[in-house]
């Protein structure tokens, strides 16, 4: 089915959403409460632990009996209460990722405390509408240090609509950031899948939102993020499997033995590599072993994979070639990975 349609339902027993465009599943949000009691977007008080000596931070106690890792932690003191957000997901046994950093997102802003100023997204090129929006916001932020990021979501947007979305966030940042004394507690929780995608997705506005995964091929497209083979135009494939310590990726031919067949798997794993690490909820690092080829060809490929991460939301390093010709990335990890949340569910 052509077009950008947002679902809305459950998956194996979790609240879920999807994200179609033109057919293909091109994100995913799942219900991680199960495995996670803070899950990434969790705004916490918290309170400093031990320093980590060569490490470049220090744990830190938070709710539920959960631990945090706070990296570029100078000037804090074992003891010290601490207003911090969960940066993303990790694996059984380790620290949360925890960042002072606060974002407080809406679906037309983001309130940043302590990076002061207004920017407006760069996907709104009309001048006259970036005016406009700096001067509603300046009315909305009066008196207050708060910095806002207007989002391109605002293109199209009512006034009142952005004026009641970044009131609300101001609001909330003031109650969270005057709560900073005491023991760990849970502040703001994480959104949840339907209200995330109703924040994260409204750019380019959905053709559709509808209910129910059955109808739209969602549970074969699990299925197959279930399965570490992802297959490629003409016969390849590449498998990406997840260890302890990173994410392997192998890109075969498959049976084609054409002269450029290397070129065309391997280009065709770095166009698909973001979208597939995306939906699986993995990050971290990645080794990837692409199918040989000559070291002629290896600027284009890297070409390829700057424009294919380009515009992915987590951040993400491409660090270039290793000796042995492997390509090494990091990206961050922003979510929790697919298998955990479902795995053993039917």
């Amino acid at each position: 089915m052509k077009g950008r349609i947002v679902i809305l339902g459950e998956l194996r027993g979790l609240e879920a959403a999807a994200l179609m465009v033109d057919g293909r599943l091109e994100d995913l949000l799942v219900d991680s409460s199960d495995v996670m009691t803070l899950a990434p977007g969790a705004i916490c008080r918290g309170r400093v632990d031990r320093q980590m000596k060569g490490q470049g931070g220090v744990f830190v106690q938070l709710p539920g009996d959960e631990r945090g890792f706070l990296r570029d932690a100078k000037g804090l003191s074992p003891g010290q209460s601490v207003v911090c957000q969960v940066t993303g997901g990790t694996e059984p046994g380790k620290a949360l990722p925890v960042s002072l950093r606060l974002l407080f997102k809406g679906r037309y802003g983001i309130v940043t405390p302590g990076a002061p100023g207004i920017n407006v997204s760069r996907r709104i090129r009309d001048e006259d509408l970036r005016a406009d929006l700096q001067a509603l916001a300046q009315v909305v932020l009066e008196g207050s240090d708060l910095g806002l990021i207007l989002r391109s979501a605002c293109e199209g947007a009512e006034d009142g609509e952005i004026v009641e979305d970044v009131a609300a966030l101001r609001a909330l940042a003031e109650a969270v950031l005057a709560d900073a004394e005491g023991g760990p507690e849970l502040l703001v929780d994480a959104a949840s899948p339907h209200e995330e995608a109703w924040r994260e997705w409204a750019d380019p506005a959905p053709d559709e939102v509808t209910e129910g995964f059955a109808d739209h091929g969602v549970p074969e497209a699990v299925d197959e993020l279930l399965s570490p083979r992802v297959g490629l135009p003409g016969g390849g494939h590449m498998m990406i499997e997840p260890t302890r310590a990173l994410i392997a990726v192998d890109v075969n031919t498959g049976a084609d033995t054409s002269p450029a067949a290397s070129l065309k798997a391997n280009i065709a794993a770095a166009r698909d590599l973001p979208r597939q690490l995306r939906l699986r909820g993995l990050g971290g690092q990645v080794v990837i072993d692409f199918a040989p080829m000559p070291k002629k060809d290896r600027a284009t490929l890297e070409q390829q994979l700057r424009t294919a991460f380009k515009g992915e939301a987590a951040e993400t390093s491409l660090a270039g070639w290793t000796p042995l010709g492997m390509f090494e990335l990091v990206r961050k990890r922003d979510r929790v990975a697919l298998r955990a949340l479902l795995e053993g569910r039917e």
